[in-house]
């Protein structure tokens, strides 16, 4: 006769309902931005930008995807993660829309290596970028932008929204076209910064006439001499 105690049943029977709870539990989706239609650039040619620092407000800096609620507050979504931050998305993304719209591959993200000599900078700073259910997707940013020099050259304070249909998916989808806008616009203001003026050669300066001589003028004649004349004399010589 077997005799089970009362410890071995108790935790027999917790691994068991453990066991089942693992089973039921679903796994959590996880969540990027979308870069839509942008390729990567072949030529590793064009003008050099450093894009960055980029900086984010820091509810945007954890990995639940949070829920703007209809008055005003943020609530996480329990079913879904970012899958690397949303944080490191905006950076790669804003690097990748660029690098299409200006058709070079000479762009880097702050801080760039040593001896990289950017044609134009952009300073990046997004304070709200959210959705939820009921509310639409929303973009709130700043940039400045720096010429080679480190001259600022334009600045400017971005709004955009955009409208969805309320699953996670279309939000996120939302969310990702809001940030092509922003990069679209970026990539419009950063070409006549970037772009290298060539030196207007200077016209060739004209050689000063040269002056002619003068002819000499003959020296002015003095007062003028008259000139002794034999003076003939009709005499008759006689001769005796």
């Amino acid at each position: 006769m077997t005799v089970v105690r009362p410890l071995a049943l108790l935790l027999t029977t917790l691994l068991v309902l453990s066991g089942c709870s693992l089973l039921q539990q679903k796994p959590v989706p996880l969540y990027q931005l979308d870069s839509g239609d942008a390729v990567t650039p072949t030529k590793d040619t064009g003008m050099a930008v450093l894009v960055g620092p980029i900086s984010v407000a820091d509810y945007l800096r954890q990995q639940h995807l949070l829920q703007r609620q209809p008055d005003g507050s943020l609530v996480a979504a329990p079913e879904a993660r970012w899958a690397s931050g949303l944080a490191n998305d905006i950076d790669q993304q804003m690097l990748r829309q660029l690098a299409w719209r200006l058709e070079s591959q000479r762009l880097a993200l702050a801080p760039a290596a040593p001896g990289f000599n950017a044609d134009a900078q952009v300073m990046l700073t997004i304070t709200r970028l959210d959705s939820g259910p009921t509310q639409p997707a929303i973009l709130e940013a700043q940039w400045r932008l720096l010429d080679r020099n480190g001259q600022l050259r334009d600045s400017r304070l971005i709004r955009m929204e955009e409208a969805h249909g309320g699953p996670l998916a279309e939000q996120v989808k939302a969310q990702s076209a809001l940030l092509q806008r922003l990069a679209a616009e970026l990539a419009v203001a950063i070409q006549p910064i970037a772009v290298v003026e060539e030196p207007v050669p200077e016209p060739p300066r004209k050689k000063p006439p040269v002056a002619k001589a003068k002819p000499q003028e003959p020296p002015a004649a003095g007062p003028r001499i008259p000139v002794a004349e034999p003076i003939k004399i009709d005499t008759e010589v006689f001769r005796f």
